[in-house]
């Protein structure tokens, strides 16, 4: 069985370690003009997409070169569909081009969701600012519809200053949400198996900063068990709808028990990192199994589970956290070159109870948060 990715990150990194004890072989496409691979470097073939493709010319050698596999999969939504769409007729493409389309557009998402009935914020469609302001009020939050994760190509618009700078940037393609005072942010992930199976993690709690994860725990505090049933139905009706085999994550907002979704992620998720250390059975090894055909491994949460993101320049040496480590904790480093705002690995954090996880958490968490 051989599985080729798109994408040399962490992500596909942490794929092919956990399908490597089942055998599986891995090759990964480079579709950027970054030939920084160490994530992935040991871990299978790289493929260098320009070397092998071009858009509208036979994908044929893009595939001989992957090595024939039977799968093709994703570790980002922030690519060429084209590749997905020209490898197709080769192999199976799991999740499915429909489904990282649709992931990959906002107005797209926003327009999947309100399709099935699963409340987002309110949007407006490439309408200016000033338009968008009569009708959402302020603040709102402008965001282009591709090519915006972590934080980056959003605007926050809080007064008619920003609202008049915005429209002044003549953005193309772009939504304009209403601003959602919510009370905290949650995630769910899921997994759907070839066979249309579907299992769920529990929902995890995030802490972002400047748009980027810092910090979840899992499973999150004070989540009604009828909350729970809700964000479970809506993955359900948007992996049953989609025919989506792999790991989904959403993005929510909660608010008065009711949930908001911000965003949707058709592939391995960083907020159940966790599940590395704190579930029977991890979100990457779930994903594998589901594009092999292998019956999904159960979701089973372990114990209070934790995740420190480890993020930019300012942050101890690897040397330095190993030692600071201590109990059921453990580093994930991804080989990456480190720069401001990048995410060069994280920590996960097991424990019996959530003060004791809390405990345990605090002395790192001053350090990298």
């Amino acid at each position: 069985m051989r599985i080729a990715i798109v994408g040399c990150g962490q992500l596909s990194r942490m794929m092919a370690l956990a399908g490597i004890p089942f055998g599986i072989e891995f090759s990964f496409i480079n579709d950027s003009d970054n030939d920084d691979t160490r994530c992935v470097d040991g871990l299978g073939s790289v493929v260098k997409l320009s070397d092998y493709w071009q858009v509208g010319q036979d994908a044929q050698a893009l595939f001989d070169a992957l090595g024939k596999p039977d799968t093709v999969s994703v570790e980002k939504e922030q690519l060429d569909i084209q590749i997905l769409q020209a490898l197709a007729p080769y192999t199976r493409v799991n999740p499915c081009v429909d489904a990282v389309l649709a992931c990959q557009h906002r107005n797209k998402e926003k327009s999947l969701l309100a399709r099935l009935g699963i409340p987002s914020s309110p949007s407006l469609y490439c309408v200016s600012a000033k338009e968008a302001m009569e009708k959402l009020k302020l603040p709102m939050v402008a965001k282009s519809c591709s090519d915006g994760y972590d934080g980056k190509n959003q605007w926050v618009l809080k007064t008619p200053a920003d609202v008049e700078h915005f429209d002044s940037l003549n953005m193309q393609d772009y939504i304009i949400e209403a601003w959602i005072k919510f009370e905290r942010e949650v995630s769910i992930v899921s997994a759907r198996g070839l066979n249309g199976a579907i299992m769920h993690y529990d929902i995890t709690e995030n802490e972002h900063q400047n748009g980027i994860l810092k910090k979840s725990i899992a499973p999150a505090a004070n989540v009604s068990a009828a909350l729970t049933k809700k964000a479970q139905s809506y993955m359900e009706s948007l992996l049953t709808e989609l025919d989506y085999v792999g790991v989904m994550a959403m993005e929510c907002f909660v608010l008065n028990d009711e949930l908001i979704i911000n965003e949707l992620a058709p592939r391995v998720h960083n907020s159940g990192h966790w599940t590395q250390i704190g579930s029977v059975t991890c979100q990457f090894e779930n994903h594998v199994r589901a594009l092999a055909g292998i019956e999904l491994g159960s979701t089973q949460i372990l114990g209070s589970v934790g995740m420190l993101n480890l993020i930019g320049t300012d942050i101890p040496s690897v040397n330095e956290m190993s030692q600071a480590l201590c109990g059921n904790s453990k580093l994930y480093w991804y080989n990456k070159v480190p720069r401001p705002g990048r995410k060069l690995g994280h920590i996960n954090f097991l424990a019996a109870d959530a003060e004791t996880l809390s405990q345990a958490m605090q002395p790192l968490a001053k350090v990298v948060l």
